[in-house]
């Protein structure tokens, strides 16, 4: 989980990954389209909605959109970061793309920060060793 203020869950990082998402994609969020994006209801949007305006995630102004707090940005930004890290490091390793996503929803919540600076220090570094690289590539299934 990412260190705040406050102690997050998955899909209060996946909300507010999404939302951070939308807004730099469209420039705004709306629950409509978290509900597009995600395919789940927008009666479902809206309680997890209520649930991050409560937790000091979002600011939610009805009928106009969601704005992402600072504590929010912070957490979007580092869920960003980590799935853009083991996005990276499988890709580097040779898996197929259908794996990758698979792989990194599920893993991107679970890994501890020294986890995570370890591989993205492998990521820095397997490329600069191709014998390495293709030794672990070739020994995959």
């Amino acid at each position: 989980m990412i260190k705040s203020g406050k102690r997050s869950s998955s899909a209060v990082e996946d909300y507010l990954e999404r939302i951070q998402e939308l807004i730099d994609s469209k420039g705004y969020a709306r629950v409509v389209d978290i509900a597009l994006s995600l395919g789940i209801s927008q009666a479902s949007v809206t309680n997890m909605v209520k649930r991050l305006d409560a937790e000091g995630f979002v600011k939610h102004e009805r009928y106009r959109g969601l704005i992402l707090t600072e504590e929010g940005r912070a957490i979007a930004r580092a869920v960003s970061d980590r799935h853009r890290i083991l996005t990276e490091f499988l890709r580097l390793l040779g898996i197929s793309e259908s794996e990758v996503e698979r792989d990194v929803e599920g893993m991107e919540h679970h890994l501890s920060s020294s986890s995570l600076g370890a591989i993205e220090s492998l990521c820095r570094e397997l490329p600069l060793n191709r014998e390495l690289l293709q030794k672990i590539r070739s020994g995959k299934n």
